[in-house]
Protein backbone atom coordinates (compact mmCIF):
# COMPACT_ATOMS: atom_id res chain seq x y z
CA UNK A 1 0.00 0.00 0.00
CA UNK A 2 1.46 3.86 -0.95
CA UNK A 3 2.68 5.51 2.54
CA UNK A 4 -0.34 8.11 3.18
CA UNK A 5 -0.08 11.81 4.00
CA UNK A 6 -0.29 12.57 7.11
CA UNK A 7 -4.03 14.08 7.02
CA UNK A 8 -5.32 10.77 5.52
CA UNK A 9 -6.97 8.92 7.78
CA UNK A 10 -8.32 4.73 7.03
CA UNK A 11 -11.84 6.03 6.65
CA UNK A 12 -15.09 4.36 7.83
CA UNK A 13 -16.11 3.41 3.78
CA UNK A 14 -12.45 1.30 3.98
CA UNK A 15 -13.06 -0.33 7.06
CA UNK A 16 -15.13 -2.99 5.73
CA UNK A 17 -12.96 -3.81 3.07
CA UNK A 18 -9.77 -3.72 4.93
CA UNK A 19 -10.22 -5.60 8.65
CA UNK A 20 -9.35 -8.71 8.75
CA UNK A 21 -7.40 -10.66 10.93
CA UNK A 22 -3.75 -11.62 9.66
CA UNK A 23 -4.25 -14.14 6.55
CA UNK A 24 -1.50 -16.44 5.81
CA UNK A 25 0.68 -18.88 7.30
CA UNK A 26 3.06 -16.22 8.70
CA UNK A 27 4.72 -15.86 12.54
CA UNK A 28 1.67 -13.58 13.02
CA UNK A 29 -0.74 -14.57 11.22
CA UNK A 30 -4.63 -16.06 12.81
CA UNK A 31 -3.87 -19.22 11.38
CA UNK A 32 -0.68 -19.71 13.67
CA UNK A 33 -2.41 -16.78 16.82
CA UNK A 34 -5.29 -18.29 17.59
CA UNK A 35 -4.87 -21.34 20.20
CA UNK A 36 -5.48 -18.73 22.99
CA UNK A 37 -9.20 -18.22 20.73
CA UNK A 38 -9.42 -22.18 20.69
CA UNK A 39 -8.75 -22.82 24.49
CA UNK A 40 -11.50 -20.32 25.24
CA UNK A 41 -13.61 -21.59 22.84
CA UNK A 42 -13.50 -25.08 24.05
CA UNK A 43 -13.63 -23.92 27.41
CA UNK A 44 -17.17 -22.58 26.50
CA UNK A 45 -18.42 -25.98 24.66
CA UNK A 46 -20.93 -26.88 26.93
CA UNK A 47 -22.76 -24.05 26.82
CA UNK A 48 -22.91 -24.08 23.40
CA UNK A 49 -24.04 -27.78 23.05
CA UNK A 50 -26.85 -26.42 26.18
CA UNK A 51 -27.77 -23.79 23.02
CA UNK A 52 -28.10 -26.48 20.74
CA UNK A 53 -30.61 -28.67 22.51
CA UNK A 54 -32.95 -26.00 22.56
CA UNK A 55 -33.10 -26.21 18.22
CA UNK A 56 -36.28 -27.41 16.61
CA UNK A 57 -35.25 -30.58 14.52
CA UNK A 58 -36.65 -29.65 11.29
CA UNK A 59 -37.70 -32.75 8.82
CA UNK A 60 -34.85 -35.22 7.46
CA UNK A 61 -36.09 -33.98 3.96
CA UNK A 62 -34.66 -30.25 4.51
CA UNK A 63 -30.75 -29.77 4.71
CA UNK A 64 -29.72 -28.21 8.60
CA UNK A 65 -28.34 -24.94 7.85
CA UNK A 66 -25.00 -23.92 10.38
CA UNK A 67 -22.94 -20.30 10.03
CA UNK A 68 -20.41 -19.41 12.13
CA UNK A 69 -20.09 -15.31 11.69
CA UNK A 70 -16.81 -13.48 11.69
CA UNK A 71 -15.57 -17.00 10.82
CA UNK A 72 -11.59 -15.73 10.11
CA UNK A 73 -8.95 -18.42 8.61
CA UNK A 74 -7.53 -20.44 10.66
CA UNK A 75 -8.84 -23.99 12.14
CA UNK A 76 -11.05 -22.90 15.09
CA UNK A 77 -14.11 -22.38 12.97
CA UNK A 78 -13.52 -25.79 11.54
CA UNK A 79 -13.44 -27.16 14.97
CA UNK A 80 -16.73 -25.41 15.77
CA UNK A 81 -18.79 -26.18 12.62
CA UNK A 82 -17.89 -30.06 13.29
CA UNK A 83 -18.66 -29.78 16.71
CA UNK A 84 -22.04 -28.22 16.47
CA UNK A 85 -23.18 -30.79 13.75
CA UNK A 86 -22.06 -33.52 15.76
CA UNK A 87 -24.01 -32.45 18.45
CA UNK A 88 -27.02 -32.43 16.00
CA UNK A 89 -26.66 -35.54 14.69
CA UNK A 90 -26.59 -37.22 18.04
CA UNK A 91 -29.86 -35.47 18.79
CA UNK A 92 -31.28 -36.52 15.69
CA UNK A 93 -30.09 -39.94 16.15
CA UNK A 94 -31.74 -40.23 19.92
CA UNK A 95 -35.12 -38.78 18.65
CA UNK A 96 -35.09 -41.77 15.98
CA UNK A 97 -35.02 -39.86 12.94
CA UNK A 98 -32.73 -40.07 10.33
CA UNK A 99 -30.33 -36.82 10.05
CA UNK A 100 -30.54 -34.70 7.54
CA UNK A 101 -27.76 -33.31 4.87
CA UNK A 102 -25.79 -30.39 6.41
CA UNK A 103 -24.84 -27.35 5.40
CA UNK A 104 -22.08 -24.46 6.76
CA UNK A 105 -21.77 -21.35 5.61
CA UNK A 106 -18.25 -19.51 6.51
CA UNK A 107 -18.75 -16.02 7.17
CA UNK A 108 -16.89 -12.63 7.00
CA UNK A 109 -15.47 -9.71 5.92
CA UNK A 110 -14.53 -9.54 2.00
CA UNK A 111 -10.79 -8.91 2.70
CA UNK A 112 -10.81 -12.32 5.04
CA UNK A 113 -8.30 -15.05 3.70
CA UNK A 114 -10.87 -17.06 2.76
CA UNK A 115 -8.27 -19.24 0.52
CA UNK A 116 -6.23 -20.43 3.58
CA UNK A 117 -9.78 -21.24 5.68
CA UNK A 118 -10.46 -23.45 2.32
CA UNK A 119 -7.03 -24.84 2.37
CA UNK A 120 -7.71 -26.17 5.93
CA UNK A 121 -11.39 -27.78 4.97
CA UNK A 122 -11.13 -31.21 5.19
CA UNK A 123 -12.32 -33.11 2.34
CA UNK A 124 -16.05 -33.80 1.73
CA UNK A 125 -16.73 -37.39 2.79
CA UNK A 126 -19.51 -38.06 0.56
CA UNK A 127 -17.84 -38.81 -2.74
CA UNK A 128 -19.84 -40.73 -5.34
CA UNK A 129 -23.08 -40.25 -3.75
CA UNK A 130 -22.63 -42.13 -0.63
CA UNK A 131 -25.37 -41.72 2.39
CA UNK A 132 -25.10 -39.93 5.17
CA UNK A 133 -24.56 -42.60 7.29
CA UNK A 134 -21.32 -43.67 5.43
CA UNK A 135 -20.63 -39.81 5.27
CA UNK A 136 -20.61 -39.27 9.24
CA UNK A 137 -18.63 -42.18 9.44
CA UNK A 138 -15.41 -41.28 7.96
CA UNK A 139 -13.00 -39.86 10.15
CA UNK A 140 -11.07 -36.95 9.02
CA UNK A 141 -13.45 -35.80 6.67
CA UNK A 142 -16.36 -33.37 6.60
CA UNK A 143 -20.09 -34.36 7.13
CA UNK A 144 -21.42 -31.20 5.53
CA UNK A 145 -21.12 -28.84 2.11
CA UNK A 146 -19.24 -25.98 2.60
CA UNK A 147 -19.49 -22.44 0.95
CA UNK A 148 -17.89 -18.96 2.08
CA UNK A 149 -20.04 -15.76 2.37
CA UNK A 150 -18.42 -12.48 2.31
CA UNK A 151 -19.96 -9.29 3.28
CA UNK A 152 -20.31 -7.19 6.78
CA UNK A 153 -22.73 -8.85 9.43
CA UNK A 154 -24.26 -6.15 10.53
CA UNK A 155 -26.06 -5.97 7.11
CA UNK A 156 -28.31 -8.92 6.08
CA UNK A 157 -26.36 -12.05 4.56
CA UNK A 158 -28.78 -14.87 4.12
CA UNK A 159 -32.30 -15.58 2.62
CA UNK A 160 -35.33 -15.19 4.92
CA UNK A 161 -36.10 -18.01 7.54
CA UNK A 162 -32.80 -19.89 6.07
CA UNK A 163 -30.67 -20.49 8.85
CA UNK A 164 -30.91 -23.05 11.96
CA UNK A 165 -27.75 -22.16 14.23
CA UNK A 166 -25.86 -18.90 14.23
CA UNK A 167 -22.83 -18.90 15.89
CA UNK A 168 -20.17 -15.95 16.46
CA UNK A 169 -17.41 -15.93 18.88
CA UNK A 170 -14.67 -13.26 19.01
CA UNK A 171 -16.37 -11.14 16.59
CA UNK A 172 -19.00 -8.96 17.92
CA UNK A 173 -16.63 -6.49 19.50
CA UNK A 174 -14.92 -5.42 15.91
CA UNK A 175 -17.26 -2.14 15.73
CA UNK A 176 -18.45 -1.58 12.10
CA UNK A 177 -16.47 2.03 11.85
CA UNK A 178 -15.22 4.15 13.86
CA UNK A 179 -17.25 7.12 15.75
CA UNK A 180 -17.01 9.86 13.69
CA UNK A 181 -16.84 12.04 16.75
CA UNK A 182 -13.85 10.21 17.90
CA UNK A 183 -11.50 11.25 15.31
CA UNK A 184 -13.12 14.85 14.48
CA UNK A 185 -10.96 17.59 16.03
CA UNK A 186 -13.77 19.66 16.62
CA UNK A 187 -15.56 17.33 18.72
CA UNK A 188 -15.93 17.22 22.59
CA UNK A 189 -15.28 12.76 21.81
CA UNK A 190 -12.26 13.80 20.18
CA UNK A 191 -9.56 10.85 21.31
CA UNK A 192 -6.26 13.30 21.67
CA UNK A 193 -3.19 11.53 22.15
CA UNK A 194 -4.93 8.01 22.25
CA UNK A 195 -5.28 4.82 19.81
CA UNK A 196 -8.25 3.41 22.29
CA UNK A 197 -10.62 3.76 24.30
CA UNK A 198 -9.00 2.88 27.74
CA UNK A 199 -8.77 5.25 29.62
CA UNK A 200 -10.54 7.75 27.36
CA UNK A 201 -12.48 10.82 28.25
CA UNK A 202 -16.21 9.88 29.05
CA UNK A 203 -17.42 11.64 26.05
CA UNK A 204 -14.86 9.23 23.88
CA UNK A 205 -16.11 6.35 25.80
CA UNK A 206 -19.76 7.22 25.18
CA UNK A 207 -19.01 7.32 21.56
CA UNK A 208 -17.88 4.16 21.40
CA UNK A 209 -20.60 2.72 23.28
CA UNK A 210 -23.05 3.92 21.20
CA UNK A 211 -21.07 2.67 18.23
CA UNK A 212 -21.42 -0.91 19.55
CA UNK A 213 -25.04 -0.26 20.59
CA UNK A 214 -26.28 0.41 17.28
CA UNK A 215 -23.97 -1.88 15.32
CA UNK A 216 -25.59 -5.25 17.26
CA UNK A 217 -28.90 -3.57 17.22
CA UNK A 218 -28.35 -4.11 13.15
CA UNK A 219 -26.60 -7.61 13.81
CA UNK A 220 -29.95 -8.47 15.66
CA UNK A 221 -32.40 -6.92 13.07
CA UNK A 222 -30.93 -8.60 10.54
CA UNK A 223 -30.67 -12.43 11.68
CA UNK A 224 -33.79 -12.07 13.13
CA UNK A 225 -35.27 -12.06 9.30
CA UNK A 226 -32.33 -15.00 8.43
CA UNK A 227 -33.06 -17.70 11.40
CA UNK A 228 -35.71 -20.57 11.30
CA UNK A 229 -38.10 -20.02 13.69
CA UNK A 230 -37.24 -22.77 15.65
CA UNK A 231 -33.43 -21.69 15.13
CA UNK A 232 -31.05 -20.23 17.77
CA UNK A 233 -28.23 -17.83 17.92
CA UNK A 234 -24.82 -18.45 20.13
CA UNK A 235 -22.92 -15.80 20.67
CA UNK A 236 -19.54 -15.00 22.25
CA UNK A 237 -17.79 -11.55 22.04
CA UNK A 238 -15.22 -9.51 24.69
CA UNK A 239 -16.39 -8.49 27.71
CA UNK A 240 -15.90 -6.47 30.51
CA UNK A 241 -16.69 -6.75 34.18
CA UNK A 242 -15.85 -2.71 35.10
CA UNK A 243 -19.08 -0.81 34.49
CA UNK A 244 -17.30 1.98 33.34
CA UNK A 245 -16.32 1.97 29.28
CA UNK A 246 -13.20 3.35 29.59
CA UNK A 247 -11.88 0.59 31.67
CA UNK A 248 -12.14 -1.98 28.54
CA UNK A 249 -10.27 -4.61 30.88
CA UNK A 250 -8.13 -7.35 29.01
CA UNK A 251 -8.50 -5.29 25.75
CA UNK A 252 -7.59 -2.39 27.52
CA UNK A 253 -4.27 -3.97 28.64
CA UNK A 254 -3.81 -5.42 25.26
CA UNK A 255 -4.24 -2.30 23.52
CA UNK A 256 -4.33 0.86 25.73
CA UNK A 257 -0.95 -0.12 27.58
CA UNK A 258 1.98 -1.03 25.63
CA UNK A 259 0.53 -0.79 21.91
CA UNK A 260 -0.31 2.78 22.88
CA UNK A 261 2.97 3.38 24.41
CA UNK A 262 4.48 2.26 20.88
CA UNK A 263 2.90 4.92 19.75
CA UNK A 264 3.93 7.90 21.38
CA UNK A 265 7.47 6.05 20.92
CA UNK A 266 7.13 6.61 17.59
CA UNK A 267 5.83 10.29 17.52
CA UNK A 268 8.61 11.28 20.28
CA UNK A 269 11.21 9.67 18.15
CA UNK A 270 9.77 12.06 15.39
CA UNK A 271 8.92 8.88 13.01
CA UNK A 272 5.24 10.18 12.89
CA UNK A 273 3.55 13.46 13.88
CA UNK A 274 0.95 13.50 17.04
CA UNK A 275 -1.96 13.94 14.42
CA UNK A 276 -1.42 10.74 12.36
CA UNK A 277 -1.24 9.40 15.86
CA UNK A 278 -4.26 10.55 17.31
CA UNK A 279 -6.21 9.73 13.22
CA UNK A 280 -6.14 5.79 14.42
CA UNK A 281 -8.28 4.12 16.64
CA UNK A 282 -8.66 0.51 17.40
CA UNK A 283 -12.56 -0.42 16.38
CA UNK A 284 -12.71 -2.56 19.07
CA UNK A 285 -15.46 -1.98 22.16
CA UNK A 286 -15.80 -4.63 25.17
CA UNK A 287 -19.54 -4.52 26.70
CA UNK A 288 -20.48 -4.67 29.56
CA UNK A 289 -23.90 -7.24 30.20
CA UNK A 290 -25.21 -4.58 30.52
CA UNK A 291 -24.83 -2.93 26.98
CA UNK A 292 -25.28 -5.76 25.19
CA UNK A 293 -28.73 -6.71 27.24
CA UNK A 294 -30.16 -3.28 26.61
CA UNK A 295 -29.63 -3.54 23.04
CA UNK A 296 -31.58 -7.21 22.81
CA UNK A 297 -34.45 -6.46 24.94
CA UNK A 298 -34.35 -3.19 22.70
CA UNK A 299 -34.94 -5.34 19.54
CA UNK A 300 -37.50 -7.52 21.60
CA UNK A 301 -37.28 -10.45 18.82
CA UNK A 302 -35.12 -12.59 20.83
CA UNK A 303 -35.49 -14.29 24.14
CA UNK A 304 -32.38 -14.67 25.80
CA UNK A 305 -31.39 -18.36 27.51
CA UNK A 306 -28.45 -17.44 28.65
CA UNK A 307 -26.31 -14.17 29.14
CA UNK A 308 -23.29 -14.46 31.32
CA UNK A 309 -19.38 -12.95 31.74
CA UNK A 310 -17.22 -16.14 31.39
CA UNK A 311 -13.24 -15.91 32.62
CA UNK A 312 -11.30 -16.46 29.04
CA UNK A 313 -7.97 -16.57 30.31
CA UNK A 314 -4.96 -15.10 28.86
CA UNK A 315 -4.55 -14.23 24.79
CA UNK A 316 -0.76 -15.08 25.20
CA UNK A 317 0.19 -18.35 24.13
CA UNK A 318 3.47 -18.92 25.80
CA UNK A 319 5.46 -22.42 26.17
CA UNK A 320 8.18 -20.65 28.24
CA UNK A 321 7.04 -18.11 30.78
CA UNK A 322 9.86 -17.94 32.31
CA UNK A 323 11.19 -16.23 29.06
CA UNK A 324 10.72 -12.70 28.68
CA UNK A 325 11.24 -12.00 25.50
CA UNK A 326 9.14 -15.24 24.41
CA UNK A 327 6.00 -13.08 26.65
CA UNK A 328 7.13 -9.92 24.57
CA UNK A 329 6.85 -11.45 21.16
CA UNK A 330 3.42 -13.35 21.96
CA UNK A 331 2.64 -9.65 22.62
CA UNK A 332 3.12 -8.23 19.61
CA UNK A 333 1.86 -11.37 17.39
CA UNK A 334 -1.34 -10.83 19.85
CA UNK A 335 -1.54 -7.33 18.99
CA UNK A 336 -0.64 -7.54 15.02
CA UNK A 337 -2.83 -10.49 14.43
CA UNK A 338 -5.86 -8.53 15.41
CA UNK A 339 -4.93 -4.71 14.55
CA UNK A 340 -1.54 -5.19 11.61
CA UNK A 341 -3.79 -4.90 8.65
CA UNK A 342 -5.00 -1.45 10.06
CA UNK A 343 -1.91 -0.34 11.24
CA UNK A 344 -0.10 -1.30 7.65
CA UNK A 345 -2.39 0.75 5.54
CA UNK A 346 -2.20 3.56 8.30
CA UNK A 347 1.29 4.06 8.59
CA UNK A 348 2.44 1.57 5.69
CA UNK A 349 4.38 -1.65 6.81
CA UNK A 350 7.88 -0.26 7.02
CA UNK A 351 6.70 2.33 10.53
CA UNK A 352 4.44 -0.73 11.03
CA UNK A 353 7.56 -3.01 12.08
CA UNK A 354 9.25 -0.70 14.01
CA UNK A 355 5.89 0.14 16.25
CA UNK A 356 5.70 -4.00 16.30
CA UNK A 357 9.10 -3.85 17.47
CA UNK A 358 8.62 -1.49 20.04
CA UNK A 359 5.39 -3.35 21.46
CA UNK A 360 7.69 -6.61 21.86
CA UNK A 361 10.51 -4.58 23.70
CA UNK A 362 8.06 -3.09 25.96
CA UNK A 363 6.20 -6.40 26.18
CA UNK A 364 9.82 -8.48 27.43
CA UNK A 365 10.53 -5.76 29.70
CA UNK A 366 7.08 -5.81 31.64
CA UNK A 367 6.82 -9.92 31.14
CA UNK A 368 5.80 -10.65 34.56
CA UNK A 369 3.60 -8.62 34.64
CA UNK A 370 1.75 -9.02 31.71
CA UNK A 371 1.39 -12.82 32.41
CA UNK A 372 -0.28 -11.94 35.86
CA UNK A 373 -2.60 -9.43 34.41
CA UNK A 374 -3.63 -9.88 30.99
CA UNK A 375 -6.68 -11.89 31.70
CA UNK A 376 -9.70 -12.01 28.72
CA UNK A 377 -13.73 -12.22 29.77
CA UNK A 378 -16.01 -12.97 27.15
CA UNK A 379 -19.93 -12.16 27.17
CA UNK A 380 -21.75 -15.35 26.25
CA UNK A 381 -25.15 -15.11 24.85
CA UNK A 382 -27.66 -17.38 23.63
CA UNK A 383 -30.39 -16.44 21.96
CA UNK A 384 -33.73 -17.83 20.57
CA UNK A 385 -37.26 -16.00 18.93
CA UNK A 386 -39.36 -14.65 21.62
Amino acid sequence: MAPMGDNVVVSNVNLEKLLSMKGGKGEASYANNSQAQALHARSMLHLLEEALDSVHLSSPEVPFVVVDLGCSCGSNTIYIVDVIIKHMVKRYESSGYEPPEFSAFFSDLPSNDFNTLFQLLPPLANNGGSSMEECLASNGHRSYFAAGVPGSFYRRLFPARSIDVFHSAFSLHWLSQMPESVLDRRSTAYNKGRVFIHGASDSSANAYKKQFQTDLAKFLRARSIEMKRGGSMFLVCLGRTSVDPTDQGGAGLLFGTHFQDAWDDLVQEGLISAEKRDNFNIPVYAPSLQDFKEVVEADGSFTINKLEVFKGGSPLVVSRPDDASEVGRALANSCRTVSGVLVDAHIGDKLSEELFLRVESRGTSHAKELLEQLQFFHIVASLSFA
